[in-house]
């Protein structure tokens, strides 16, 4: 039976994302047990600046980070799993689960960073009233993101879904006879690229500017500070024997609470990021609950 998001309403709502209001210029405590130690966190995106930030305030309390880039989002958890790597950053807690019930894997989160909206761009049409009957929009192709993207386009009534819409909606749910626009899948990294043989494109966070387009420019995109959208909050996530190093839980504590970190995942997100500190406690039972209902799918 397809459980919906709706239907978590009361958990996801307990489970609050706290917006970083008052942040620090640095982290608390000092380097104790972290000092000597090197980390390797594997990242989409390691050009960003805010990394050479957070590396530096890590530094300072006597951790090395390596921070190892991947060009798609289908690698950083394998790697994790295989221990070339020690933490990721770059996934919500829907792709998560995905990873663990396909691969049979535990990873496990340890902290949040933040909700990026998901945007609908185009290079040929300014406005979604311009989009016309039969246009082709390609979005990204990985389960979590493509249910997420469709939910995007029916919002803004470009496509019409036969179950109503759910974190698990696939293509074969799309009522083609009623919905406005055609829709492609691709892998995530080549939504961007596709625009200029495309009307329009979903396009994840980390692929917008370097495809050379601006945040303001999306034609819709969801809202990131809905409780809806909390199995959507990114996060640091390792290896479950990992959960409770104490090092990894204080490379969070730098991310959340260096000014210079934060002010950059917003100046990188054009502002569009919700900044979020949900303790690893509700990320945890989240992933369980939505890694259960990603099983039932299966």
């Amino acid at each position: 039976m397809t459980r919906t998001l709706t239907s978590k309403k009361n958990l996801w709502a307990a489970l609050a994302v706290v917006p970083i209001v008052a942040l620090l210029a640095g982290c608390a405590g000092g380097a104790g047990d972290a000092e000597d130690e090197t980390v390797k966190i594997g990242v989409v995106g390691a050009s960003d600046p805010y990394w050479a930030e957070y590396t530096a305030a890590a530094a300072e309390e006597g951790i090395t980070v390596e921070v190892v880039d991947f060009a798609e989002y289908t690698q950083p958890n394998p790697a994790l799993t295989n221990g070339d790597i020690d933490i990721n950053q770059f996934q919500h807690l829907v792709y998560l689960a995905d990873y663990n019930v396909s691969s049979g894997e535990d990873l496990t989160p340890i902290g949040a960073t933040a909700i990026y909206p998901l945007g609908l761009y185009s290079t040929k049409v300014t406005d979604l009233a311009d989009l016309k009957k039969g246009d082709t929009v390609a979005i990204p192709n990985d389960a979590s993101n493509l249910a997420r993207a469709l939910l995007v386009l029916q919002s803004a009534d470009l496509v019409v879904l036969k179950d109503g819409g759910s974190i698990f909606t696939t293509l074969d749910d799309v009522d083609t006879d009623k919905s406005k626009v055609t829709v492609t899948a691709l892998e995530a990294s080549l939504t961007a690229t596709s625009l200029p043989d495309v009307d329009a494109a979903v396009i994840n966070n980390d692929f917008v500017e370097k495809a050379g387009l601006k945040f303001e420019d999306a034609l819709t995109k969801d809202d990131a500070s809905d409780e809806s959208a909390l199995p959507y909050v990114n996060v640091f996530a390792v290896r479950a024997e990992d959960k409770d190093n104490k090092t990894y839980a204080k490379l969070v504590d730098i991310f959340q609470n260096t000014k210079a970190v934060t002010d950059g995942v917003l100046e990188v997100s054009g502002g569009s990021a919700v900044l979020a500190t949900t303790p690893p406690a509700d990320l945890q039972a989240a992933l369980a609950t939505v890694e259960e209902d990603t099983a039932a799918q299966k």
